[in-house]
C-alpha cells in the first residue's frame, strides 16, 4: 500500500516514509485528484481535474483508494443539475468555487487508518455509506462510519463490488417488494438489455421466474446477437418493441404463459413501450417505472384503471437506501455471493484506466471520453 505525492517520478511519486502504528501504514500526506464540477450543465463542458492534498488520517479517520467506479446515468443527470438528489456545492475539499465531486458509485480499498479507527484495516474494501459520495476522485478521507466495509473481497473483482449497489440492487427490490412472486410466475420488462434488465433476468433464472425482456428495434445481425445473450443470462422469451406492438403478441403471450397472470412488470423506457408493456398485465398487476429513457410522458389507457384495476408505481432505490441503509447493504451482500458463485455474470463495460502516472490532463481527457462514450455502453474508472 502507498500514498502519492507531486514528485520528480512525473506528476507523482511513491512516498516511502511512513512510521507503523499496530496493524497499519501511517502516511504524512496523500494527493488526491478529483473529478469536480462548480456548475451545472453538460457534463463534458463542466468536470475539471482538481488535486489536493489529505492530510495523514487521526482518530477515526481512514484513507481509502479508488478501484473502480462507474459512470451512471443518474451521475450525468447530477451533473446537468436535472437529477433530485444532488450533492451540495462546497469549498470543503479547498476549491477556489463551490464544488462537487461526481459519482455515486464505487469500491475503494483502505490504505491508511487513524488510531482510532475499530472497524476498518489496510487492505478492506469499502463501499460508499451513503448518497451523493463523490467516487470520482483517486483518493478520498473519510470517518470510518461514512463507509461501508465489505464482509470479503475474495472471490469478487473490483468491477463487482463497484457495480454491485445500484443496478443488481435496483432489479432484486424491484422483483422482491411489490409482488409476492413464486416460482414459475412470470414477469415483463422494456429496457432489457439495461444494468437493471440484465440483474432482472439473472436473478428471475435463479428464482425460477419466468421473464419476457423487450428490447429495442435493431437490424440483423445485431438483434440476434443481444437476443442471443439474453437468453444466455436465462431470459425466457425475448421480443422487440415492434413484436410487442403487434395485435398478435397477445395470444403469443398467452401460449407461452399458458394463459397464467403476468402480475409485474418494469418499465425504464416511458411512451409507448411503457403502455405495450402495460397491455399484457393480468387484473390487478403492477407497472414499476424506475427510469424514462425516452424521455416520452407515461400513457396508458383508462380501461387498464377500471376493469383491471391496473397499477401504475414508481421506484426509486436512492429513497430506499436513505431510509434504510442496512437492509441495502445486507441485500448487496447476497448478491456479491451470487457473484462469488457464479451465479450473477459481471455487467458489461468499457474500463477507462487512470494510472499512477497520469497526468492532469490524461486524467481529465480520459474521463471525458467515458462521458462520451457513455451514450452507447456503460462506462467504467479503474484506477491502476
Amino acid at each position: 500500500m502507498f500514498s502519492l505525492s507531486p514528485g520528480a517520478r512525473g506528476p507523482w511519486r511513491a512516498i516511502s516514509s511512513f512510521e507503523r502504528i499496530g496493524r497499519s501504514l501511517r502516511y504524512s500526506s496523500t494527493v488526491s485528484r478529483a473529478i469536480i464540477y462548480s456548475e451545472y450543465g453538460n457534463p463534458r463542458e463542466c468536470v475539471k481535474v482538481f488535486e489536493h492534498k489529505l492530510e495523514a488520517p487521526t482518530g477515526s479517520q481512514a484513507i481509502i483508494r479508488l478501484l473502480a467506479a462507474p459512470i451512471n446515468p443518474s451521475d450525468i443527470n447530477q451533473i446537468e443539475g436535472v437529477y433530485p438528489s444532488r450533492p451540495e456545492l462546497s469549498t470543503k475539499i479547498g476549491t477556489t468555487q463551490p464544488s462537487a465531486v461526481g459519482g455515486n458509485e464505487g469500491v475503494f480499498e483502505v490504505v491508511s487508518v487513524g488510531n482510532g479507527v475499530s472497524s476498518l484495516k489496510v487492505g478492506d474494501w469499502v463501499l460508499p455509506g451513503a448518497l451523493n459520495f463523490g467516487t470520482w476522485r483517486t483518493h478520498i478521507s473519510v470517518d470510518e462510519s461514512q463507509v461501508y466495509k465489505l464482509r470479503s473481497s475474495e472471490g469478487l473483482t473490483p468491477l463487482q463490488a463497484a457495480t454491485v449497489s445500484v443496478n443488481p440492487t435496483t432489479a432484486h427490490q424491484m422483483l422482491t417488494e411489490f409482488v409476492n412472486l413464486q416460482k414459475g410466475d412470470w414477469f415483463i420488462q422494456n429496457g432489457a438489455t439495461s444494468g437493471v434488465g440484465r440483474a432482472a433476468i439473472q436473478l428471475g433464472r435463479i428464482w425460477g421466474l419466468n421473464s419476457i425482456s423487450v428490447i429495442r428495434d435493431r437490424a440483423e445481425p445485431d438483434l440476434a446477437k443481444i437476443k442471443d445473450d439474453l437468453y444466455s443470462l436465462g431470459a425466457t422469451h425475448v421480443v422487440t418493441d415492434s413484436e410487442l406492438n403487434d395485435k398478435s403478441i397477445k395470444k403469443q403471450i398467452d401460449e407461452w404463459t399458458g394463459g397464467a397472470s403476468i402480475q409485474l412488470g418494469f418499465n425504464c423506457v416511458g411512451g409507448k413501450s411503457a403502455t405495450n408493456v402495460a397491455r399484457q398485465l393480468g387484473h390487478s398487476g403492477q407497472l414499476i417505472t424506475y427510469g424514462g429513457m425516452s424521455k416520452q410522458p407515461l400513457t396508458f389507457p383508462t380501461s387498464l384503471f377500471i376493469f383491471k384495476n391496473f397499477i401504475s408505481r414508481g421506484y426509486w432505490l436512492s429513497e430506499w437506501s436513505k431510509k434504510n441503509p442496512q437492509g441495502k447493504f445486507a441485500v448487496v451482500e447476497k448478491l456479491l455471493d451470487l457473484y462469488r458463485a457464479g451465479e450473477l455474470t459481471d455487467v458489461p463495460v468499457t474500463k477507462n484506466t487512470w494510472r499512477e502516472s497520469s497526468s492532469n490532463s490524461e486524467i481529465e481527457e480520459t474521463f471525458k471520453t467515458a462521458i462520451d462514450n457513455s451514450k452507447t455502453g456503460k462506462q467504467l474508472i479503474e484506477l491502476v
